[in-house]
């Protein structure tokens, strides 16, 4: 077993490198890059820093400009999302805040919000089945023969440059890298899901496994195209700029064939897990935080403003995943403020053991783990998990049957 020193608090006065030093001593060898190769993201972690982004959340042009890729300062996209994903803001609060903008700007953002509900609702019913495909194999083009994301193509090595630097893409781009990896390439969805999940700060096995099987068909039943056209529209820069200008290998649209329907979860209208309505059991002595819920809204942590908390940094599948250190360096950032406010214990170790024996109060988590866990270490006090519309029983075969019911 091990604990760690609390990471440095920027809300003290620590700057961003402290952070980075702390991760890379504590946590580096369980990276992607390595110890001497942690970075910040683009993208601050912690309370203050959602907060402030929250109050300054303006949609206005979000119908319009939600796809635009470049030039960045054209771009639609709110950024919102590493918070939603990590608790820091509560989808409610979120859709909240927008209520006074445009109305067509707020139906699609409101859209977008949903969307992020309805991928944690499927995840709560089918749970790591998520990683397979769901309702057809992925299609398998011939004839491909470079990387899957090759560096001569202008459109990829810009758009996985800005994934490996920043850890956060517009979704327009999500999407390209998704359809070039497997629906042009014939590259195994599941290892570009990986390798993308490993960069985003918003990494979230929910939205990005649902994102890749829309994209690539295996979950939508229809196949996202990507082609010069859509970099021409969203990014013309992209194409002016690139070597292969005059002889673009996507000039032309893929094709759209399905892989064979597969055997997967039912889908179909049944009940879907969502953990208690109201506070099971009381008088704990710790609460035990997760990374599905670190803001200081996290029912179980306002339940009590003065009570310990305990994380642990998850080391057996850390060093699976070999996530990159920018994920890191937003989770120590948030840490660390959440450290200046009431007694955090951090530890590094199998999740179970380090939390065995103890008197925990924790807020539920629609994720396999979160159940998993639970059930080995027997929180004394549950609270329930915000959802933005909490689950009914209903069809999550799609987002339009998903919304019927909600």
């Amino acid at each position: 077993m091990s604990e760690l020193p609390p990471p440095p608090s920027i809300a003290d006065g620590a700057a961003t490198d402290d952070v980075v030093a702390w991760v890379a001593e504590h946590l580096g060898d369980l990276t992607r890059e390595g110890a001497d190769g942690v970075t910040a993201g683009a993208i601050r972690g912690g309370q203050s820093a959602a907060d402030t982004a929250l109050a300054g959340l303006d949609i206005t042009g979000y119908a319009r400009d939600r796809s635009t890729v470049l030039p960045v300062n054209r771009r639609g996209a709110s950024r919102m999302s590493p918070y939603i994903r990590h608790g820091l803001l509560t989808l409610r609060e979120v859709w909240d805040a927008v209520a006074d903008a445009p109305s067509r700007d707020c139906s699609r953002y409101r859209d977008e919000l949903m969307w992020q509900e309805y991928a944690r609702h499927l995840y709560a019913r089918v749970g790591t089945e998520l990683g397979q495909s769901l309702r057809r194999e992925q299609p398998r083009p011939q004839g491909w023969t470079a990387q899957p994301w090759p560096d001569e193509m202008n459109c990829m090595s810009s758009v996985v440059g800005e994934l490996h630097d920043d850890g956060w893409l517009v979704n327009q781009t999500r999407m390209w890298l998704a359809s070039q990896w497997a629906v042009r390439a014939g590259a195994t969805w599941r290892d570009g899901e990986d390798e993308m999940f490993a960069h985003l700060l918003d990494g979230s096995r929910a939205a990005n496994r649902l994102g890749w099987q829309w994209t690539v068909g295996t979950g939508s039943g229809k196949v996202y195209g990507f082609s010069r056209w859509q970099v021409n529209k969203r990014a013309p820069s992209l194409c002016r700029n690139c070597a292969l200008n005059d002889a673009c290998p996507i000039e032309n649209w893929p094709d759209d064939d399905l892989g064979p329907a597969v055997d997967g979860p039912d889908l179909n209208k049944a009940p879907i897990p969502a953990g208690p309505v109201h506070v099971e059991g009381t008088g704990a002595e710790q609460v035990w935080i997760t990374a599905e819920s670190l803001g200081t809204a996290d029912p179980a942590l306002a339940a009590q403003p003065d009570r310990p908390a305990v994380f642990v940094f998850d080391e057996p599948l850390l060093r699976k995943l070999r996530l990159s250190g920018k994920r890191l360096v937003f989770l120590a950032e948030t840490l660390g403020e959440i450290a200046s406010t009431r007694p955090l214990e951090v530890r590094r170790g199998p999740v179970a053991d380090e939390l065995s024996g103890r008197s925990l109060a924790t807020t539920w988590a629609p994720v396999p783990g979160f159940s998993r866990i639970a059930d080995a270490v027997a929180p004394v006090e549950l609270h329930p998990w915000p959802w933005l519309v909490r689950p009914t029983t209903s069809s999550v075969r799609s987002f339009s049957a998903w919304r019927r019911s909600h």
